[in-house]
């Protein structure tokens, strides 16, 4: 499993089959150059494409890898209008790709359909992995454009209750820009000074932050921790409201408020 780097700072997850076969799975192409050139230096032909919701920067590329592999299958959410799917799926579903059953999960907020992919059990062993578009990012979450702060928590909420082992698979290089706002909401921990550390090293090396875990997540991500006595006070003094007491969509609310004007 490896992000190919698309567009500006986008990332197309690309996986295989292994040693023996040559078939590969795609998930949010927003851009059919760079996932090409990935194939082709790898031997690999495309055999499924998971879409995460419809912005163009996660499906640009859908209509120019259909014609170059006219059989190929795209799976995209069933509430959303995606030119190109050819399964639509909503949360409860089962996708069976490469061998393996995907879980198919609705996480809306970011947009109205947004759906998640999660493989519980991969074949080779290894720890779950989490496709989650821009619903949750590294220390961070997706804006609200369709959806409402209610969903969104709801959606986070969800994918927090994941296994802590998960490896979270979220599709924008957004890390250390995410975690100077977390470290102006929890200036304190340690935790986040150690994953600014890390992280940016690995920028300094050409290296994504991605994947990341679960467990990191839950220990550094304000938008997994609304029930944080320091979270909620630093979303209380931000938040018009005189008090947001530990109501987590309120929490959450006031802290996607202050994210979208951070500089």
């Amino acid at each position: 499993m490896s992000p190919v780097p698309a567009l500006t700072d986008n990332y197309i997850w690309l996986l295989h089959s292994g040693q023996e076969g040559r078939q590969a799975l795609a998930v949010d192409p927003g851009e059919a150059g760079p996932l090409e050139q990935a194939l082709d230096d790898q031997g690999l032909s495309l055999e499924t494409i998971l879409v995460t919701h419809h912005h163009g920067d996660h499906v640009g590329g859908l209509a120019r890898l259909r014609a170059r592999w006219p059989g190929l299958r795209v799976v995209g959410p069933a509430g959303e209008a995606i030119e190109g799917l050819t399964e639509r799926v909503q949360g409860g579903d089962r996708v069976h790709a490469l061998g393996q059953a995907w879980r198919v999960l609705d996480v809306p907020g970011h947009t109205a359909g947004h759906v998640a992919y999660v493989l519980d059990a991969p074949s080779d062993g290894s720890a779950p992995v989490l496709f989650c578009g821009d619903t949750l990012f590294a220390a961070g979450c997706g804006r609200l454009f369709e959806g409402t702060p209610a969903q969104m928590q709801a959606s986070l909420a969800q994918l927090a209750a994941l296994p802590p082992t998960t490896r979270v698979c979220c599709t924008h290089e957004y890390t250390l820009d995410n975690l100077r706002f977390a470290r102006c909401v929890e200036p304190d921990s340690d935790a986040l000074r150690q994953r600014q550390a890390e992280c940016d090293a690995l920028r300094r090396q050409g290296r994504p932050t991605l994947p990341s875990t679960m467990a990191l997540e839950q220990a550094t991500n304000p938008f997994l921790r609304w029930a944080e006595p320091g979270v909620i006070q630093a979303a209380t003094q931000r938040a018009p409201q005189p008090a947001l007491g530990s109501d987590p969509v309120a929490v959450f609310t006031a802290l996607r408020a202050w994210k979208n004007v951070f500089r």
